[in-house]
C-alpha cells in the first residue's frame, strides 16, 4: 500500500510533467524530429554527394556500381552534388550507369544529362557544367575497323580468296578479313580473321593500302585496311557458319573473273605492283614516352623477303 504522502507526490509530479510538456511541446518537438531523422540512414545518403573520380579536365566520373543507392536518395544526391559541382566550377560530369541502376537514367535527363554512348552493361551520360563556353565534349568512336588479307602463294601465283555464305549482294570472290576487335593489333587481326574463315596459317609482311567511306554499318565511317600475308600452310579448312566456297584463284583469274569486284581487281593491280618495288606499310613497336606502355607505329619501309 502507498501512504498518503506518496500518492500525493505522484499526483503533482504528474501534473507538473502534463504542464510542462504541453507548455513547451513547440520548443522541443521538431529537435526530438530532427534528431529521429539524423540517424535515418536514408537521409544521411540523400545528403551526401556523390565522389566520383576526377579527371585533368576538371571533370569528375560517377560509376552507378561504386556509389549505388535507390532512385529516391539518388534524386536527393543529385540535386546536392549538382549544387556542389557547379559552386566548384566543374567542367563536365560523367555518370556510368550500370544495368542494376538503369532506374537513375531518366532522373538523370530530367536535371540535363545527355547520353554519349552505351555498351552492353552500361550507359554513358553526361552533363556540360560551364555556361560561358561551347561544350568541346568529343564524340564517341564513330569509325570501324576492318582488315582483309591479300594472301599470295609466290610459287603458284595463287590468291586465297572466299565467298561469303551471308550477303545483302550477289556472292562474289573476295579477300578473308573481318573487323579488327577492340585491343587487337591490325597484324594479329588479319591473321586470326584468315585462320578462322579459311583454315590457312599466314605470316604478316606489311599493309599495302585501305579505303575509307562514310555512313556505313550503323551510320559509322568505315576503314577496309588490305595487308600482305604469305602462307605457312596452304591446305584449306573453311569455316561451315560464313563461308560458302574457299579457294585458291590464279591472280591473272582472279583480275579477270566476272565474279571479282572491280574494288578487289584495283587491290590485286596494286599488289602486281607491290612485286616489282617491294615497299610497303610495315609495323614497329615502341614505348610511348608518356604512358610508357606499347605503341605501333606503321610507315613505308623495304619488305623482307623473309
Amino acid at each position: 500500500m502507498y501512504s498518503i504522502a506518496t500518492l500525493k507526490f505522484y499526483f503533482v509530479t504528474t501534473v507538473l510533467k502534463q504542464q510542462f510538456l504541453t507548455k513547451y511541446r513547440r520548443v522541443f518537438y521538431p529537435i526530438l524530429r530532427c534528431k529521429t531523422n539524423c540517424i535515418n540512414p536514408s537521409i544521411i545518403m540523400a545528403s551526401k554527394c556523390f565522389n566520383g573520380h576526377h579527371d585533368h579536365y576538371n571533370g569528375l566520373t560517377i560509376d552507378s556500381n561504386e556509389e549505388s543507392c535507390t532512385p529516391e536518395v539518388f534524386a536527393s544526391r543529385l540535386t546536392a552534388s549538382l549544387q556542389q559541382w557547379i559552386e566548384n566550377k566543374k567542367r563536365t560530369i560523367w555518370f556510368r550507369v550500370h544495368l542494376s541502376q538503369s532506374e537513375w537514367i531518366p532522373l538523370l535527363v530530367k536535371e540535363g544529362f545527355k547520353f554519349h554512348h552505351a555498351k552492353q552493361e552500361y550507359v554513358m551520360l553526361y552533363r556540360w557544367l560551364v555556361t560561358d563556353e561551347e561544350s568541346n565534349i568529343p564524340h564517341y568512336a564513330h569509325t570501324n575497323l576492318g582488315i582483309g588479307g591479300f594472301v599470295y602463294n609466290e610459287e603458284t601465283e595463287e590468291i586465297l580468296v572466299i565467298k561469303e555464305k551471308y550477303t545483302n549482294h550477289a556472292r562474289i570472290w573476295k579477300l578473308p578479313g573481318g573487323y579488327v576487335e577492340p585491343g587487337e593489333n591490325l597484324a594479329d587481326a588479319v591473321k586470326r580473321e584468315v585462320l578462322e574463315e579459311t583454315g590457312v596459317q599466314t605470316t604478316f609482311k606489311c599493309i599495302l593500302g585501305f579505303r575509307h567511306v562514310h555512313s556505313y554499318s550503323f551510320g559509322c565511317s568505315d576503314i577496309y585496311m588490305v595487308a600482305y600475308l604469305s602462307p605457312v600452310n596452304c591446305n584449306i579448312k573453311k569455316c561451315e557458319r560464313e563461308i560458302s566456297e574457299c579457294r585458291w584463284m590464279k591472280i591473272n583469274d582472279y583480275l579477270e573473273h566476272s565474279e571479282v569486284s572491280e574494288n578487289n581487281k584495283q587491290i590485286a593491280k596494286k599488289i602486281l605492283e607491290f612485286f616489282k618495288h617491294r615497299m610497303g606499310i610495315v609495323v614497329n613497336q615502341e614505348i610511348h614516352f608518356a604512358t610508357n606502355k606499347p605503341i605501333f607505329v606503321y610507315s613505308i619501309s623495304k619488305v623482307n623477303d623473309a
